[in-house]
C-alpha cells in the first residue's frame, strides 16, 4: 500500500505519457487530440475529453474500437471571470480520458484509476477519498469491496455534484469522483470542512462517469443502447498535487508564462494580489488563444472567433494594469511552445500564423484601448458624482461598436466600481444597428441527435466514392431514397428526392470543394443530379428531381458526373493550392488559409495577413504559379496514416479536420498538402491562374477571388474586346491609355476649377449685402442663409469671405442638392471668446432635421437627407446662438 512520501516529482508532460500508456496498456486506442471546435452543432468549443466521442455515446455512429484514451484539449467559456482569481479555473485545459464504448464499466474502471493514482502517480492511500451518486449502490458496492476504501470515505452526494452532462441535452449518467487531501494547510479553515467543500483542501482528481442515460430537451433521460464509461482527469491539476504546489498556476504548465510576464512587466509574483492576478489570467488567455488559432480560429465578432478576441483583448487589459503599455504576448509565444508544442506540434507549425493573429489584434485594440478606458471611467466617475450604480447599455454599445469593447470587459471594469451594467439595453442597441445573419446548411443532420440520416448511415455504412479517376460508373446500385424528409421505396418522374448509392463517381461537398452534378439513369429513367452532399458521417446522397421514368430501391443504375463541370473544379482546385505556396512563398511563413470554395468558375481563399496585397506582390506569385504550369510537373496523390503525414513535413490545412488515414497531394518541388477533393493529373491542365480580387474579410484575415483554365481564356477575351473599345473612343493604342485619360483628367479639374472661381464670383458678389442687413445677436453677426447647390468647399469659402468683412460675426451656411442639405457652421474668433460653439450649432440643427454633425467652436459641419425642414432650421439659428450667448454669461 502507497503511503505519503512515495509519490515523486513529475512534469506535466511526464504525467501526460504516463496516462495515455497505463490505457493503451489496458488495450485502449490512444487518440490525438482533437480539435478545439467540435462537430458538434449544440457546443462552441470542445469542453471535454468526451465531445469527440459523443456519436458513439448516442449510438449515432458504430465506434471504431471499444475502448479508448485521449490527452484532449478543452475550452471553457462558462466562467471566464474568475479565470486568475482561483487556483483552478481555466479557459483552455487538457482533460486525461479513458473511454469505453459498450466495453467494461464500473466494475473495471474505479479499480483501474485507484490503481493508477496509487501505484503509477504515488498517491497516499489514507489521502484518498470516493464520492458516489446519492443512489448508486453498485458504485459503492465496487469502492469499498474491490478497492477496500472504507465507508467512511464514501461520500453520497447529489445531482449538482455526481450527476455528469456535457450540456443540456445529450449524453449523461451518475459520476463518481475520487478526492484528495491536500491536508489542512490547504483548508478554509471552517469547523465542517470536509469532502464537497469548496476550498482546496479536498481536491477533485478525477471524474468517473458512467455514461448511461442520453437527456432530451424536456429533461427526459432515456437509457442509452449501451452503458459507457466517460472519465475526466485534469492535467494541471494533477500536476498541482504531484508537483507540491499551492494552486495550477504554479505548475510547469503556467509558471515558465508568468515568470516571463512578470519580468517584462517588472513586477515580482507575490508582492500584490492585483499583478499577480494579471499575469494568472495573461497566462492563462495566452495559452488559449494560441491553440485556438492553431486550430484554425480567427478574431471575429461572433462564435468562437469572439471569444478569441475576447480573451486577447483582456490580456492587454491586464498588461495594462501591470504597467505595460506596449506590445508583449507575442514576446510570450516561446515560452507557451516550450511547454506545450510536445506533443501539441501545431503550435509550431502554425507559429508564424499564431504570432502574426495575436500581434495585429493586440496592436488595433491597443490603438482603442486607452480613449474607451477613459471614455468609460469618465461615465463611471459621473455616476459615482450622482450616487448611481447603473451604466446605461446604451454606453456600453458605444464602447463596443466605437471602441471595439466586449460588453464583457465594460461589465467587468463598471463591476470592480461597484457600477452594474443594463444588458437589456445593451442588446436593444445591438438589434437596431444590424440584424444578425442566421446562417443555414444544405447539410441535413445538423442536429446531433438520430434521424433517418444517421439510422441510414448505421445502417448503408459509408458510401463507396470511386470518383478520383473516374466519373462514370455502370455497376452503382440505389441503397435508399429519401423523398420529403421520409425514406421511400420509389420515385416517379417531377418527384424531388435524394438518392444514395452502393458507390458513386460523384464527389460530395467537403473541404471546400463544390459537390458535383450529372445524371444516374436506368432505362429510360434520368435523375438530375443538381448537388452532391454527406448526408452523415460518410453517407454520400445525390440531390435532385426524376425528369422522367420511376426508379427503386435495388435497381442498377448508371451514374455520370458532368464530366465538363468537374473538370474546371478540379483546375481550381489543384491551383487553390498552388496559390496557397505561392503566397507563403511570397509573403512569409506566416499565411495559412483560413478557409475556401473551389467551383468551377473561380476558386475563393481566405488566409491570415495584416495588410493588402502590393500589385507587384500579386504578380509575383501569379507568375511563380504560371512558371510551375509551364514545367507541366505532375500533380501525385498518395494514402498514408496521419502521424506519417506529419512526420513528413506535409502542410495541414488550417480549418480541416482530418481523419487517421490522408490523402497527401504533391506537386514535386513545389507543395505537399493534405486534401481529399479531385484534382488534375499535371500542373499544365491548369491553364493561367489570375488573381481577380484580393479584399479583407476581418481582423487579420484576406480573401483572394481567382480563376483558372476557361475561365481566365474567357477574361482575357472580354478584357482585350474592352480595351479595343476604350481605343476607338481614347483614339490611342492601349500603351499610351494612362498618359491620355491624365490629360482629360487635367482638363476637367481646370474645368471645374474654373466653374468653381465662377460660382465663388456670383456668390460673393452679393455678401456685403447680405452681411450689411444680417441680424444681430448681442453685436454678433449672424449670417444664416442657403446657397443653392453649392458645395462643402464652396461653403467654406463663403464663410471665410465673410469673416473678412465682419470679424465678429457667426454663420449657418446651407447647399442642398439630390442628396439632401450640406451644413458648414463658423465663428470668428471674437465670437468664440463670447461664447459662440459653431461644432454645437450645426450639431444641434442637423439633429433637428434628423441627420448629424458636430465640430470645435470655430468650424463645424454636417446634414441631413432631409431639405424639406431647412427654412425653419435656418430660422431656428438665431434662437440657438442667443442661448449660447447667454450660458456663457452665466458661466
Amino acid at each position: 500500500m502507497a503511503r505519503a512520501g512515495t509519490m515523486q516529482w513529475r512534469s506535466a508532460h511526464e504525467l501526460r505519457e504516463l496516462f495515455l500508456t497505463y490505457f493503451e496498456g489496458l488495450g485502449a486506442r490512444r487518440y490525438r487530440s482533437f480539435p478545439l471546435v467540435p462537430d458538434d452543432p449544440t457546443l462552441l468549443f470542445t469542453v471535454a475529453g468526451m465531445v469527440p466521442f459523443k456519436p458513439y455515446f448516442l449510438g449515432l455512429r458504430a465506434p471504431e474500437v471499444a475502448r479508448a484514451v485521449t490527452a484532449q484539449k478543452c475550452i471553457r467559456t462558462n466562467d471566464i471571470e474568475n479565470v486568475g482569481r482561483t487556483a483552478r479555473h481555466h479557459t483552455f485545459f487538457e482533460m486525461l480520458g479513458n473511454f469505453s464504448f459498450g466495453d467494461y464499466f464500473k466494475k473495471e474502471v474505479i479499480p483501474w484509476a485507484w490503481k493508477f493514482l496509487t501505484e503509477h502517480i504515488g498517491f497516499d492511500e489514507d489521502r484518498l477519498y470516493a464520492t458516489i451518486y446519492l443512489d448508486d449502490d453498485e458504485a459503492h458496492d465496487f469502492w469499498r469491496d474491490l478497492v477496500g476504501l472504507p465507508e467512511d470515505r464514501i461520500k453520497r452526494l447529489g445531482d449538482d455534484d455526481n450527476f455528469w452532462a456535457a450540456g443540456p441535452t445529450g449524453p449523461c449518467g451518475p459520476c463518481s469522483e475520487i478526492i484528495y487531501d491536500q491536508g489542512p494547510e490547504f483548508s478554509c479553515g471552517r469547523p465542517d470542512c470536509g469532502v464537497g467543500c469548496d476550498c482546496d483542501r479536498y481536491l477533485e482528481i478525477w471524474n468517473l462517469v458512467f455514461m448511461q442515460y442520453s437527456r432530451d430537451e424536456s429533461g427526459t433521460l432515456t437509457p442509452l443502447p449501451k452503458k459507457n464509461i466517460d472519465t475526466g482527469l485534469g492535467i494541471e491539476r494533477l500536476a498541482s498535487v504531484v508537483q507540491r504546489v499551492k494552486g495550477d498556476f504554479e505548475t510547469d504548465l503556467f509558471w515558465p508564462i508568468i515568470t516571463k510576464a512578470c519580468d517584462i512587466s517588472g513586477v515580482k509574483y507575490g508582492d500584490a494580489e492585483n499583478s499577480d492576478l494579471a499575469v494568472r489570467v495573461i497566462s492563462d488567455h495566452l495559452r488559449a488563444s494560441a491553440f485556438m488559432i492553431a486550430d484554425g480560429v480567427l478574431p471575429s465578432n461572433d462564435g468562437p472567433g469572439y471569444v478569441l478576441r475576447r480573451l486577447i483583448r483582456r490580456s492587454v487589459r491586464y498588461g495594462r494594469l501591470i504597467g505595460i503599455d506596449r506590445p508583449f504576448l507575442a514576446s510570450l509565444l516561446p515560452v507557451v511552445n516550450e511547454i506545450m508544442s510536445d506533443p501539441y506540434v501545431e503550435l509550431k507549425e502554425h507559429g508564424s500564423a499564431i504570432n502574426q493573429i495575436i500581434s495585429l489584434e493586440e496592436e488595433r485594440f491597443g490603438h482603442t484601448l486607452s480613449q474607451g478606458i477613459e471614455l468609460l471611467e469618465n461615465e463611471l466617475n459621473k455616476l459615482k458624482s450622482r450616487s448611481s450604480a447603473i451604466l446605461s447599455g446604451e454606453v456600453a454599445f458605444l464602447l463596443y461598436d466605437t471602441y471595439g469593447f466586449p460588453l464583457e470587459l465594460t461589465e467587468e471594469i463598471s463591476s470592480e466600481a461597484g457600477v452594474e451594467v443594463v444588458k437589456e439595453e445593451f442588446v436593444r442597441e445591438m438589434e437596431r444597428q444590424r440584424e444578425r445573419a442566421r446562417s443555414s446548411s444544405k447539410h441535413s443532420s445538423a442536429v446531433m441527435a438520430k434521424n433517418i440520416y444517421t439510422e441510414l448511415a448505421d445502417r448503408l455504412g459509408a458510401t463507396l466514392f470511386d470518383g478520383y479517376e473516374a466519373t462514370s460508373s455502370d455497376n452503382s446500385v440505389i441503397a435508399a431514397i429519401i423523398r420529403g424528409g421520409q425514406v421511400v421505396d420509389s420515385i416517379s418522374s417531377g418527384d424531388e428526392a435524394q438518392i444514395v448509392l452502393s458507390r458513386t463517381p460523384f464527389y460530395a461537398e467537403r473541404g471546400g470543394q463544390v459537390g458535383d452534378t450529372g445524371v444516374i439513369s436506368v432505362g429510360d429513367a434520368v435523375f438530375d443530379v443538381r448537388d452532391t452532399i454527406y448526408l452523415s458521417g460518410e453517407l454520400i446522397a445525390h440531390i435532385g428531381e426524376l425528369a422522367g421514368g420511376d426508379i427503386a430501391v435495388g435497381m442498377n443504375v448508371s451514374a455520370v458526373v458532368d464530366a465538363e463541370r468537374r473538370d474546371a473544379i478540379r483546375r481550381h482546385h489543384t491551383a487553390t493550392h498552388m496559390l496557397h505556396e505561392a503566397l507563403c512563398r511570397v509573403l512569409g511563413s506566416h499565411v495559412r488559409q483560413a478557409g475556401s470554395m473551389v467551383g468551377p468558375n473561380f476558386l475563393r481563399f481566405d488566409f491570415n495577413h495584416f495588410a493588402p496585397l502590393q500589385a507587384e506582390q500579386i504578380l509575383e506569385a501569379e507568375t511563380m504559379i504560371y512558371s510551375q504550369v509551364l514545367a507541366n510537373l505532375p500533380v501525385n496523390t498518395r494514402v498514408m496514416s496521419y502521424a506519417e503525414s506529419r512526420k513528413s513535413g506535409v502542410k495541414a490545412l488550417f480549418e480541416e479536420k482530418y481523419g487517421e488515414v490522408v490523402r497527401v497531394l504533391e506537386i514535386p518541388g513545389f507543395s505537399t498538402e493534405l486534401c481529399g477533393g479531385t484534382h488534375v493529373r499535371a500542373t499544365g491542365d491548369i491553364g493561367v491562374v489570375k488573381i481577380i480580387k484580393d479584399e479583407s474579410i476581418g481582423s487579420g484575415v484576406r480573401r483572394i477571388n481567382a480563376i483558372a483554365g476557361m475561365a481566365s481564356l474567357d477574361l482575357f477575351q472580354s478584357t482585350t474586346s474592352a480595351l479595343r473599345s476604350v481605343s476607338e473612343i481614347l483614339g490611342v493604342e492601349a500603351d499610351q491609355f494612362a498618359a491620355k485619360i491624365e490629360e482629360l483628367l487635367e482638363d476637367k479639374r481646370a474645368l471645374e476649377r474654373r466653374n468653381q472661381e465662377l460660382s465663388l464670383r456670383s456668390v460673393l458678389d452679393g455678401i456685403d449685402s447680405r452681411v450689411r442687413n444680417a441680424v444681430r445677436v448681442d453685436g454678433i453677426a449672424l449670417i444664416s442663409d442657403s446657397f443653392g447647390a453649392a458645395s462643402r468647399d464652396l461653403l467654406r469659402k463663403i464663410g471665410d469671405r465673410i469673416k473678412q468683412i465682419e470679424p465678429l460675426s457667426v454663420m449657418l451656411l446651407a447647399g442642398v442638392d439630390d442628396d439632401g442639405v450640406t451644413l458648414i457652421g463658423m465663428a470668428s474668433d471674437e465670437a468664440v471668446k463670447r461664447g459662440v460653439h459653431a461644432g454645437n450649432l450645426i450639431k444641434e440643427t442637423s439633429g433637428l432635421m434628423g441627420g448629424s454633425g458636430g465640430g470645435k467652436p470655430a468650424m463645424g459641419q454636417g446634414g441631413s437627407k432631409n431639405s424639406s425642414a431647412l427654412k425653419d432650421i435656418l430660422a431656428k439659428a438665431e434662437g440657438i446662438v442667443r442661448n449660447q450667448l447667454e450660458v456663457a454669461v452665466k458661466k
